[in-house]
């Protein structure tokens, strides 16, 4: 089995046409071609088939995608441990974690602080939750970290930390200027922004603002960007639930500011879970997942009394419910 037949395969299935498998892998869109036909010749079945959209997997092709996946990461692995390289751990991190936290964490493994075993050679993507989720499904990434949103994944999971959930506005908005703690009657009258459905601002909305939201105007940002959320809301419109840590630049800088709630409240602010999420097999970025997760919990703002997890060895994790997810945030 050549493993360049299976790349150019995968790399078609990822793109969904030849022409684009081609531009990423660096070849002619014939050589590509060329190689598909050498798989399919030597596996005696049609993996791909034209479509009105471009290229998809025959029945044979599905059932070949994750095997073409284990063999080429067997194969770079026989490699590497043949010529003594390092072990290979790509990382993925949704973008409202990439400006804080997590980059003190990669630095902080890559300079030894997990331990003695060996320090692998990271790679790390940046995107959205959608994007980090597809990644993870297409074994695109070994590990990932994203904010809880309440939804299950059937990924081995565990919760590695949390973090204070704030509700900030602009200095300029009027609740800001107000000067007073906030009611819950003042609250109904503003409008709260997300950053899209099955995003954390959503979930926290949710989650703490349950007793508010039938009532209360919402704005919604599509794509899911917390970033943009975050500079909408700091050039005046609406307030918006974040972690604390998502914002931290923004408040120290006066960007933004932590709105305070009268004792009284009905919107409870409590915290919101840091979760890591991974491949079921992870071959030999195993131990390097096993180090950053350890030192993950040591990392993060808020411990967690008791994460929600499966085994590093479980291959499918169990849903966890919302119900589960609401407990452990508010532990």
């Amino acid at each position: 089995m050549d493993a360049r037949h299976l790349r150019a395969f995968l790399a078609v299935l990822e793109c969904g046409g030849i022409a684009a498998a081609a531009q990423r892998l660096g070849y002619a869109q014939s050589s590509v071609s060329d190689q598909l036909r050498g798989l399919e010749q030597e596996l005696g079945v049609s993996v791909l088939h034209r479509t009105s959209t471009g290229t998809a997997a025959t029945p044979a092709g599905e059932r070949l995608a994750p095997l073409a996946r284990e063999w080429l990461d067997l194969d770079e692995r026989l490699r590497r441990e043949v010529a003594g390289v390092r072990p290979r751990l790509r990382l993925g991190v949704v973008e409202s974690l990439s400006g804080e936290w997590f980059p003190d964490l990669l630095t902080a493994y890559e300079l030894g602080a997990a331990g003695s075993g060996p320090v692998a050679e990271t790679m790390l993507s940046v995107g959205l939750r959608g994007q980090l989720t597809e990644d993870l499904h297409a074994g695109r990434i070994d590990l990932a970290f994203v904010f809880d949103n309440g939804v299950a994944t059937t990924f081995p999971h565990t919760v590695v930390g949390q973090d204070q959930v704030a509700l900030v506005a602009a200095p300029s908005h009027p609740l800001a200027r107000a000067g007073r703690p906030l009611t819950r009657d003042v609250l109904m009258e503003a409008e709260f922004l997300v950053a899209d459905n099955g995003c954390t601002s959503q979930y926290l909305l949710d989650q703490y603002g349950r007793d508010l939201a039938p009532f209360t105007k919402i704005g919604m940002i599509t794509g899911g960007s917390t970033m943009a959320l975050m500079r909408i809301v700091a050039n005046g419109r609406g307030i918006t639930m974040v972690p604390r840590l998502v914002a931290r630049r923004q408040l120290a800088d006066g960007d933004l500011v932590e709105l305070e709630l009268a004792d009284d409240r009905s919107l409870s602010l409590a915290r919101v879970g840091i979760e890591a999420r991974w491949l079921p097999r992870l071959g030999p970025a195993e131990q390097p997942v096993r180090d950053l997760l350890r030192l993950a919990r040591r990392h993060c703002p808020l411990p967690v009394a008791t994460a929600v997890s499966t085994p590093m060895s479980a291959s499918v994790s169990a849903p966890i419910s919302a119900a589960a997810r609401g407990r452990a945030a508010a532990a």
